[in-house]
């Protein structure tokens, strides 16, 4: 396959470049990452000054812009004429789950890859202060894709759906179960931390420690009990119970 792999560690990540190394063995790999970190970036575009892109190899690139700005040119700028079969957005080095995907940069990158109409996975890597454990997770993520796209046609999904993943951080042993999940749920506590500088004027980290509810057949209760995490997720802020309820419901304008 053709496999598009971008992230928002940035390209020198330790987890973009293992993945490219190991789905080079049996794919072609189109590269464009943020030429830096640019975690908790989201969706956004960069609108206000040029972009460019920085050629670091055969078939890699650097953006200077975000995750999706990565995604947005090279799919229309460096690959017009071959386009990507799957896009893998990670691996990331930390959780997306609960409310983290409406920031992340990673899941990010999968959205616009699903707004393009290519088949997208986002891949994170579920990490504390330990060590990163990349090769339990590289062998899995190889062969969740290619069994994913060996049963894709057959399942019939949406082409705006795309795959988000949290994969425990295993220590090295083999992952014994996986799970299709929703998102969970959480609550930072503290997030906004004041401080004083030299001169005596506040500044203010965002920081914080979140509270996770215990929420059965969720991202964050499976990971905890060593199982990946699938969540297949869609970008529709629709509220069907609320339109349900309201469209019946004739408002006058005064």
């Amino acid at each position: 396959m053709r496999i598009f792999v971008t992230n928002d560690d940035g390209i020198n990540a330790l987890g973009i470049l293992r993945l490219e190394e190991r789905l080079r063995l049996d794919h072609e790999i189109l590269l464009c990452a943020p030429d830096r970190e640019q975690s908790a970036s989201s969706h956004s575009l960069s609108l206000s000054r040029p972009l460019r892109l920085l050629n670091r190899g055969e078939n890699r690139w650097a953006c200077d812009g975000t995750p999706t700005d990565s995604v947005l040119l090279a799919y229309n700028a460096l690959y017009k004429e071959n386009k990507p079969d799957l896009l893998i957005s990670g691996i990331n080095h930390g959780q997306n789950m609960g409310e983290d995907v409406t920031y992340s940069g990673t899941v990010a990158a999968a959205i616009e890859g699903s707004i393009l109409g290519i088949p997208s996975i986002a891949c994170s890597l579920i990490t504390g202060a330990e060590t990163l454990h990349l090769e339990t997770t590289l062998k899995h993520c190889a062969g969740f894709i290619a069994r994913f796209v060996e049963i894709m046609p057959s399942l019939n999904i949406a082409p705006q759906t795309f795959l988000n993943i949290n994969f425990p951080n295993s220590n090295g042993e083999p992952y014994q179960k996986y799970q299709f999940t929703r998102l969970g749920r959480r609550v930072f506590n503290d997030i906004v931390i004041e401080k004083t500088d030299p001169r005596g004027q506040p500044y203010y980290w965002i920081a914080g420690e979140p509270d996770w509810t215990e929420i059965e057949g969720t991202d964050y209760s499976v990971t905890k009990q060593g199982i990946v995490s699938i969540s297949p997720l869609r970008v529709n802020f629709d509220d069907a119970e609320a339109l349900k309820k309201l469209g019946n419901e004739v408002m006058n304008i005064v």
